[in-house]
Formats: structure tokens, C-alpha cells, sequence
């Protein structure tokens, strides 16, 4: 899945493979063991020699992988393209028969960020961690079964909430200059306090939950390249994506479609 989605989001750049200097792969619900996925997913892309690694972060694994991306364009003069890809196998870590309502999917999504002369793409972002947290979302044992909290959307939403809010402020910004907001939404419970909390309107909070179900880190990207192929989202739009994942980890990415 997760080359399939390179593959599709460097066709869309209008780049080759071996254009690539970086790749990092988000994913959580693949077996921990060695060696990581990354290089495999690179190989399998037709770029085996660029430098691939794993990144976690749980649902939080876009923003944490988009960070470190722009990291390596901004501080590295010989990376000029760099592919994120968020792979999840969602239905490993749901313990068949549980009690509860989870509605997950396996999926993939991947974007692409290059290094630019002119102002714009990435904008800003944010990304914390908070152990005190930890037992809020766990997947514990042998076998990884996750299991959380009752208390789960409260401190979703109060994330999400204070991270949005960090980055409008610090960029003179308000909720009404954003074009979308395109949260991880984890449950249907979630995006809809966060979308009342920040007072967004019905029509920029695009989630695609109801279609696609808790895709994890990948729900995002894949947003992202179902509304851009559909025209929705434009060039130059502005995006503000916020998500939450167990640490707990908690961020928010402020950018540009292009």
C-alpha cells in the first residue's frame, strides 16, 4: 500500500523516483520488528538507494513525518524532494468481538514536499508530546490490541483545539482566513467538538470518515489527494490539518495545496 501511494503522489508532482532524496514512512500497525519499512517501500517505488526511515507517532504520524521532512529540505542543501508516505493496516490492532465502537480501515496516502523559491507550501507547524497521557490510547501485548479511555475525546479535542489556535495566532491569522480544515478525525465524536470548538464552518471541515472510517495516519493525505483530484481543493488554498495520536502526541500542520 504504502509504494502504491508513493508511486500515485510522485506522479502527481510530475516527478521520476529516483527524483526522490528522501522518504519517510508513518505507520504504527505494522509488526515492530526490523528492519523498518521505509527502505522496502523505497526499493519497491524504484528508488532503493534514497535514504528511507519509519516514523511513528500513531495517528499523530503525518505531522510528525511532514515535520521532519521539511527539517531535512530546509537544513540539508542536497534534498530536494522529499516523499511522506502514512501507511496503516488499522484492522491488525482491532481485537475481534470487542466491546466499543470502532470503525477503522486500512489505507494509505502520501504526499510530496519539495524545496521552493518562492514563499508558500509548508507555512508552519507543531508538534508535542505529553507522557502523562500515555494511557489515554494504548495498544498493549502480544499482540497489540488497541484499547482507550472513555476520556479519549475530551483530550482530543482540547489538543487539536490548542494547537490550531497556536498556529493561527502565531501567523496573525483567524479561523475565517483558513480555506479548509482537514483534521485526523479519529470518531465521529471528535471532529465534531473540534469543528464547534474552533468555530469552523460545516463546509471547510473535510474529513472523510463516514467513507474511509479511522485510517490513522494516512487519513489526512488521503483527504488530501481525494479533493484535489476532484477540484475541490485549488492552488493555494489554505489547509490547516491537526492531529492527535497516542504518546500522546499532538500537532498541527499549517500549509498550501500545490
Amino acid at each position: 500500500m504504502a509504494a502504491e501511494a508513493g508511486r500515485h503522489a510522485v506522479k502527481d508532482a510530475g516527478l521520476q523516483p529516483s527524483d526522490l532524496d528522501l522518504v519517510i514512512l508513518a505507520s504504527w500497525t505494522a509488526p515492530p520488528f526490523i528492519p523498518e519499512h521505509a527502505p522496502e517501500a523505497a526499493e519497491l517505488l524504484g528508488c532503493p538507494r534514497t535514504l528511507a526511515f519509519d516514523v511513528s507517532g500513531a495517528c499523530a504520524g503525518f505531522v510528525h513525518a511532514v515535520q521532519l521532512a521539511a527539517s531535512h529540505l530546509t537544513s540539508l542543501p542536497g534534498t530536494r524532494h522529499a516523499l511522506v508516505v502514512c501507511s496503516e493496516q488499522f484492522s491488525r490492532r482491532a481485537r475481534p468481538g470487542s466491546k466499543g465502537e470502532l470503525l477503522c480501515g486500512d489505507a494509505a496516502g502520501a504526499v510530496v514536499l519539495s524545496r521552493r523559491g518562492d514563499p508558500g507550501g509548508l507555512l508552519d507547524s507543531v508538534l508535542r508530546s505529553d507522557g502523562s497521557r500515555a494511557s489515554v490510547v494504548a495498544a498493549p501485548g502480544p499482540r497489540g490490541w488497541i484499547r482507550s479511555q472513555k476520556d479519549l475525546p475530551e483530550h482530543a479535542t482540547s489538543s487539536m483545539v490548542e494547537v490550531c489556535s497556536e498556529l493561527l495566532a502565531r501567523n496573525s491569522l483567524s479561523i475565517d482566513d483558513v480555506d479548509w480544515v482537514v483534521p485526523h478525525p479519529g470518531t465521529d465524536v471528535v471532529h465534531r467538538r473540534v469543528r464547534a470548538a474552533l468555530s469552523v464552518p460545516d463546509h471547510k471541515f473535510v474529513v472523510n470518515f463516514e467513507t474511509r472510517g479511522n485510517t490513522s495516519s494516512a487519513s489526512i493525505p488521503i483527504v488530501l489527494a481525494e479533493e484535489t483530484a476532484s477540484g475541490r481543493f485549488r492552488q493555494g488554498d489554505l489547509v490547516l490539518s491537526p492531529a492527535v495520536g497516542s504518546g500522546w502526541y499532538y500537532g498541527a500542520v499549517l500549509y498550501r495545496v500545490f
